[in-house]
């Protein structure tokens, strides 16, 4: 039992000493960069987003200004609770609501810059987190699948 407690110890030891090494890492070696994210942008319709979202099949997409400066976030559901009438889900208002006025803007965002530490902190809430450069572009997104993907194999070299 004794040996089976010092192999613990050492084992726990071997990662917490290697932890602070890999949590100040950047992220910016983990994002999936913005040329390869479906987006949408202002002024485009939620017949046009909602067609993203399904060819793509996103539960949510980033949402940018004509200088790809990130605006937003823009989910099914937040489509869906736009047209929900009364009585019917009316489909015909889909042309004629513009994506701005259905986004969220209270979302986390993740700078290039941050530490991997933050994003594994972020994501713990969050599927995915939008990434832009300090004055705001866009640069991709940082998923929980890759962040959890690194964080295993971290923690499994460290046997």
């Amino acid at each position: 039992m004794e040996g089976y407690k010092l192999l613990l110890e050492e084992r726990f030891t071997l990662v917490a000493l290697n932890n602070n090494e890999f949590l100040v890492m950047p992220i910016s070696d983990y994002l999936i960069p913005a040329d390869k994210v479906a987006h949408v942008q202002i002024g485009n319709n939620a017949e046009h987003a909602l067609l993203v979202l399904t060819k793509t099949g996103y539960s949510a997409i980033p949402v940018l200004d004509a200088k790809y400066k990130l605006q937003g976030l823009l989910g099914i559901g937040m489509i869906t609770d736009a047209i929900l009438g009364l009585e019917r889900i009316e489909y015909e208002r889909l042309s004629e609501l513009k994506v701005d006025g259905i986004m969220q803007t209270d979302l986390p965002v993740i700078r290039t810059t941050d530490r991997f530490q933050k994003g594994l902190d972020l994501l713990i809430n969050h599927t995915f987190l939008c990434v832009t450069e300090d004055d705001g572009t866009f640069a991709g997104i940082l998923t929980r699948r890759v962040m959890l993907k690194q964080f295993k194999k971290y923690v499994y070299s460290a046997k």
